[in-house]
Order: C-alpha cells, then structure tokens, then sequence
C-alpha cells in the first residue's frame, strides 16, 4: 500500500501525482480496459484532479478508461452535473475518450449475479442480528473490464462506520438487495452507535461481498479537509487493495474528521450545503450530530433550497414517516415488506429511542427538525418538527456554545461526538 497522510496541511499536486503514478507503474495495465467507480456530488472530493491526473498517466497506456458513478439509489447525473462532477465537459456521457456511466439501482437487466452469501456466514457476520442468504449482484459493466478502480474520499458515516473502500461497491454500484440487507443491518446497530467506529459488522458483510469480484481491483482514498473558509483540499491519499486502502484513510479521517466537543448541546442548527438537495441526503446533518446533542434536545436541519423528502423514495417515506428503530422492529409484520433501505433511513434520520407495542407510545431521545422547503403539513405527516426557515438568521446562532447552541455552517461531513 502506497500513500501519505497529515493532519495539519495539504498534499500538493506533486506529491498526488508521484503517489498515483507510483501506485500505477506498478500495476499490470498496458492495453488493458479499466473502469473506475467514483462517487456523486453529494461527496466533498478532487474527482476533477483525479479525473485529470488518471488521464494523464494512463491515456496512452490502457484500452480503455472509463467512469461509473457510485450513486447507490441516487438519482442519475445529467451531462451538465457530471461535468461539473469531473471538471470536464461531458456530452451524451462520454469526456473526450472517456465513457462516464450513471449506477442505475432500479434496472434489474443492468446487473450481473456474482454469487450469494449464505445464511449461515451471515449469521456469522452479523452477530446473530440477521439470517439470510444475501445474493450479491454488482453492474454488469464490470465485467466488461480488465481492472477496477475505486477513487472516492473517507468520511464518517452512519450505515458502515466510514466510507470508501469497498462501500464504493456495496451499495454504490450494487443491487437493491444488498443495499437493503446492508442498510438494515446498520439501521439494527443504530447509526448512533456505528458511525465514526473503523471496523463494524456492516463493513465485514460489504468486504465478504467484494471477495467475490474476480477483477483486480486497486482502491484510491481519499482525505478531503475543509477548512473555515470551506475550501477543500486533499489532506491524504491512500492507494492498494480497498482494504488496505480503507484502514489507512479511516485512521486519518477519524483524527480530521470527529469534533470532540466537552459536553452535549441543546439545540444544533446544521446548515446544509446545496450539494444535498433532498433530505435523503442532507439527513447527514442529524447523523454527524446526534452523539453531541443531550437528551431532550433538538437538531434542526437548516436548508430552505430542499423542497423534496427523497427524489427516489419520497412516496415510501410518506407512507411509513420518520420513526426510531424498536416501532419498526416492535411492528415488523407491518413494515417488513417495505424496502429495508427506506426503513433504515427513516430510523437513522430519527434517531435512537424507545417505542411501548402495547401503548403505541414512541419517546425518541431527541427531536428533529426541518428548517426547509418542505411544508409544515409535511413535516407533520412524517413524524419531524417544522420551523419557518425564513425565522431563522444562522449569525443569531453564533457563538453561543457555552449556551448549550451549537451552529454547524457546514453540516454533513465533520462528525461531533461528546469526549
């Protein structure tokens, strides 16, 4: 594994460079197809630099260099946002020579059947929580190629601990069912307690999925740090097998990524950036913070640009609302046939709590609260708060810590946890 790392400056564009081609040199790759899984625009990342530098390195040694974006149940990329993603113009999905491909989730013909994860090893895996067999079924458009690439950043987050590795797979470029299983899973542990932990069960499930890839696969994490002024810049880059290349990322972003704060908040308002643009994905600005809010307390997710639940998955969350995990787990009867992923982010979203069968009673920890576009009847009808988000002014929140108060002006990525 090759790579470099630091906690108090950037990688310059030299030290990139020699760290990729390094990596590249010694990897078998004249005249051979590659196919490099990279993620959408909800994730802070060079992907214009790496986009840049790959071609510059491999152009004229491979067969082919193509793109597919990990989009997970993301919705697909127009020409005009993946041109913005890579920082090159794409038209009709192709970047000069480069093809760039959208993940497509809800096409059952896009996909190939790479085996199935057993019951029994599940069992195993998950530590007795679940009992099934998992069919593993990843796009198809891998195995029209010679060697894959992952080349994302590592966060923390909710449903695996931290991101990257072999994430970029499952559920990035994976079928709904894994995503189900794994999302569940997560949801069952509690973002609560999984997010920020480098090792959990979600990830051996998503590394065992990933053994059963028979292409050479060569993974590129990346560290983004953002500073006040919110200008991101690559603070590490790890390149080897996704595993190596995991641990060595998770280890750097766990130092740049979690605020220990001295005691818990009483109220959070987590502004969200307008590269979330539903509450499916801007929902991070609850999970990064409820560890560091108090009991009774109350996050408000401030984004008057969201007008929209989930563009995927709206109408489900309309119907089952926002709940924490014992109403579903107490009712699974009632709930079991709903796409497990949808349940898992409705009981992230909510947080941690207690739910009475007998007296229907649910007594979530904390509060959640959309300062949105998203109307207040809906709000209601999904089981969160709703405040006028023209009633707030983010600057009347400043600098009141010793308040209990806390303002996060760009929620989504930085975890906060109480020391």
């Amino acid at each position: 594994m090759i790579g470099k790392g630091y906690e108090d400056r950037y990688l310059s564009e030299a030290e990139t460079r020699a760290l990729m081609a390094e990596a590249l040199a010694q990897a078998d790759l004249t005249g051979k197809r590659v196919l490099v899984i990279i993620p959408d625009s909800t994730r802070t990342a060079p992907i214009p630099l790496m986009f840049r530098l790959f071609r510059e390195l491999l152009a004229e040694r491979v067969a082919a260099l193509d793109y597919l974006v990990a989009l997970g149940t993301h919705p697909p990329m127009s020409d005009a946002a993946l041109s913005q993603l890579i920082g090159q113009p794409v038209v009709s999905g192709r970047a000069g020579e480069s093809r760039i491909f959208n993940h497509h989730w809800d096409r059952p013909e896009t996909f190939a059947t790479l085996g199935t994860i057993p019951a029994a090893e599940i069992e195993e895996l998950s530590g007795g929580l679940l009992v099934q067999d998992v069919p593993v079924r990843l796009n198809r458009l891998i195995l029209d190629y010679d060697h894959l690439f992952v080349c994302g950043p590592t966060f923390p987050h909710e449903v695996v601990g931290f991101s990257g590795g072999n994430k970029y797979f499952f559920p990035g470029v994976s079928g709904p069912e894994i995503i189900n299983f794994t999302h569940w899973l997560g949801a069952l542990l509690t973002s609560y307690a999984i997010i920020g932990a480098r090792y959990t069960l979600v990830r051996a499930v998503i590394d065992r999925a990933a053994s059963l890839i028979d292409r050479p696969k060569l993974c590129f994490s990346m560290v983004v740090k953002t500073d006040p002024a919110h200008n991101a810049g690559l603070a590490g880059l790890y390149v080897g097998t996704p595993e190596e290349a995991y641990a060595a990322a998770a280890d750097l972003s766990s130092r740049l990524h979690i605020v220990w704060v001295d005691r818990p908040f009483q109220r959070v308002l987590s502004v969200m950036p307008k590269m979330y643009d539903d509450l499916w994905t801007a929902a991070k600005g609850m999970y990064k913070l409820e560890p560091a809010v108090a009991d009774g307390g109350e996050v408000i997710i401030y984004a008057p640009h969201i007008h929209e639940i989930s563009y995927t998955h709206g109408r489900l969350i309309d119907e089952i609302g926002y709940h924490v995990r014992d109403y579903f787990v107490k009712q699974w009867d009632r709930f079991k046939d709903y796409p497990w992923g949808v349940l898992a982010h409705s009981t992230h979203l909510r947080g941690i709590g207690a739910f009475d069968a007998e007296r229907g009673v649910e007594r979530p920890r904390i509060r959640v609260t959309l300062a949105t576009g998203i109307p207040r009847e809906r709000c209601r009808r999904v089981n969160l708060g709703y405040l006028d988000p023209d009633s707030i002014n983010p600057d009347d929140w400043r600098g009141r810590e010793e308040e209990g108060i806390l303002l996060v002006p760009r929620a989504g990525e930085m975890l906060y946890r109480v020391k």
